[in-house]
């Protein structure tokens, strides 16, 4: 979307705008993704708190316009710039069209690197009335005497024959040069396809498919189209493109791994008002881009393809006071965000919101990825080589889109990472545990379940360590961080999140002896009867495992057997208990009450592999358990 049209153009454009294609039917409710494995029963359950994840997390959330020498990171908090460029700019022979100066882009990549952001970028031949720093109309100088120019009085603009061989060879060169130097570009967060159409939006209204006004219609042939889609495709493997609408070029984008860009997202418009972003069962408009979406089939595309767009220019100082139902001219935002699963927004003025506002903050979290870790796995003291595993759950609308390497690392007690492990853990695999329903789909209820608690593990090898206490932290680096010491972290919504990137995990214990003793925490265990879990603030994960006995039990399972084995019983009463651990009686002094935790071990012949143990009590009441450990 431009900076600045009126209203009431901008609605008869998108009125004019051509339908979409013709499909069967939507899409439908997506399957779910495949379940993940179980976490190791053997490893130690460390619960951690959720906190409210970052506002400026990168690749998503909002976009302001990139002005050369200007603070990027004024205003609302946020990763992301954008970044126009006429290809005059950058195709600047008027003799060769296979010259390229690209020092235009390079310069606005590394000023936005500086400050620790990744680049959203559009390269365009056409733009109604320039930016103000680059050029109205951007067709290459060397396309005169080898294109015919085409006059559009409306918008007083040029644009070139797209269905000119010469133009398309030259255009398809240009893309291939393009990747080859920029395709999966630490600096480069999105691509906006471009090049085609006002603002490289990929229309041309009023010289469109609609002839009747006596206007020629100045857009490429579908198959033309079609060409130059297919370039992007084969040219940009590692950065994700994005094109305007899903039946742009005879829907040439929608079988490619190339997502959708929604320039005027959210608004309403008309009289009634009418949606421009949800579909007509949710008040939208016909051309609206959801509904161009299940027109097409692929309301589902974000599972893997990144969405972006502008929110309305007209209505971005206002349009959060209203979160999340909307009003007057704003849609309901988070209906919009749910819906099209956008990760990222052009919104120029999102420099004026304060940087505490709650709604807009609520929607910033929503978009994109928003990733917590609910439980660590290791065991409380180790050594030699040792497995460390997480659960990771994603509130946000849609997944993280990069293979960017997760790390493990240890911290010693003065805060020195001393030891990292770069995992195999794939971010991408971590999918929305919700989506919400279009009415399309007649799937019954507003939201269904998708994606999973992600559980990953690794191996570690913790020899040559100093015996001693360490914490487990895990961080997710971000490629930009090669090219700027600024580059933003990628962080959890964890309470334990770090400023310096790093997440803790929990507290370990290196020392010697086979990887020293397993911890299980009671609330992970096996409960039956009245068995119930319970707060507990003094216990190591923040939980109990209470009214055990009188038929109530507790298993652990995972347990490693093999012989005479020492467990002991971190738990919890009031007053002294007895209890049975696999048919054999072992008795529980009081602690001081039932927010105390002692201990107390006793020793075991467990069977070889992995086996269960099991505190019950038939005929009385057993103590409150908090975990064990065995060894």
């Amino acid at each position: 979307m431009r900076r600045s049209l009126g209203a009431v153009v901008l609605g008869v454009l998108l009125a004019l705008t051509p339908a979409a294609v013709a499909h069967a039917a939507p899409a439908g409710p997506p399957p779910r993704p495949a379940a993940p494995s179980a976490p190791d029963a053997a490893l130690a359950v460390h619960p951690l708190a959720a906190a409210p994840g970052p506002i400026d997390n990168p690749l998503k959330g909002f976009a302001k316009f990139y002005s050369p020498g200007g603070n990027q990171n004024v205003g609302y908090p946020h990763a992301l710039t954008w970044g126009y460029f006429g290809l005059s700019e950058i195709m600047t022979s008027a003799s060769n069209c296979g010259s390229y100066n690209w020092s235009i882009v390079d310069n606005m990549l590394a000023e936005t690197a500086s400050y620790g952001n990744q680049a959203a970028i559009r390269v365009y031949l056409t733009y109604p009335g320039g930016t103000g720093s680059h050029p109205a109309n951007a067709i290459p100088p060397c396309f005169t005497g080898n294109v015919a120019m085409r006059a559009d009085t409306y918008w007083n603009v040029t644009h070139p024959d797209y269905d000119n061989p010469f133009a398309l060879t030259a255009l398809k060169n240009f893309i291939a040069a393009f990747g080859a130097r920029y395709d999966g570009d630490p600096r480069l967060g999105f691509l906006h396809l471009g090049l085609v159409g006002l603002w490289g939006e990929w229309h041309t209204w009023p010289y469109d498919t609609d002839t009747a006004d006596g206007r020629p219609n100045y857009m490429p042939s579908d198959a033309n189209g079609a060409q130059l889609v297919a370039a992007f495709d084969a040219a940009f493997n590692r950065t994700k493109v994005e094109i305007r609408y899903p039946d742009a070029a005879g829907g040439a984008a929608n079988n490619r791994d190339i997502g959708y860009h929604d320039d005027s997202f959210c608004f309403r418009e008309g009289s009634p008002l009418q949606g421009v972003t949800l579909p007509q069962s949710l008040g939208g408009a016909s051309y609206a881009q959801l509904q161009r979406n299940l027109a097409t089939g692929t309301e589902n595309k974000w599972i893997t393809s990144s969405i972006g767009g502008e929110l309305r220019p007209e209505i971005q100082s206002t349009a959060f006071a209203s979160w999340p139902n909307g009003s007057g001219a704003v849609d309901n935002l988070k209906a919009c965000l749910e819906l099209t699963h956008a990760s990222w927004m052009i919104n120029e003025q999102s420099g004026g919101y304060a940087a505490g506002d709650a709604n807009v903050g609520a929607a910033v979290r929503l978009m994109g990825y928003n990733l917590t870790v609910d439980n660590a796995y290791y065991r409380d003291t180790a050594s030699g080589s040792t497995n460390v595993g997480v659960r990771i759950a994603n509130t946000g609308v849609a997944p993280f889109y990069y293979p960017w390497t997760v790390t493990l690392g240890l911290k010693n007690s003065g805060g020195t990472v001393v030891r990292t492990w770069d995992t195999s853990w794939d971010l991408r695999k971590v999918q929305p545990l919700t989506i919400r329903n279009f009415p399309d789909w007649n799937a019954g209820g507003d939201y269904r379940d998708f994606g999973y608690r992600q559980y990953f593990q690794h191996t570690a090898d913790l020899s040559g360590l100093a015996n001693g206490s360490y914490q487990w932290v895990l961080r997710v680096k971000n490629p930009l961080e090669a090219v700027s010491a600024n580059a933003r972290k990628l962080r959890f919504a964890n309470a334990t999140q770090q400023s310096d990137g790093w997440l803790g995990l929990g507290p370990v214990t290196v020392g010697t002896g086979g990887g020293g003793p397993a911890g299980f925490e009671a609330e992970a265990g096996t409960r039956t009867g009245g068995a119930a879990v319970a707060s507990c603030a003094a216990c190591s994960g923040g939980q109990k495992v209470g009214w055990l006995g009188n038929g109530a039990t507790l298993t652990f399972t995972g347990v490693p057997g093999g012989g005479p084995k020492t467990v002991t019983f971190h738990y919890l009463t009031a007053e002294p208990r007895t209890a049975t651990v696999n048919g054999q009686p072992v008795t529980f002094p009081a602690t001081g009450g039932w927010d105390t935790v002692g201990a107390t071990a006793t020793t075991l012949t467990l069977p070889a592999g992995a086996t269960t143990i099991t505190v019950a009590n038939p005929g009385g009441w057993a103590p409150d358990i908090d975990r064990i450990t065995v060894s």
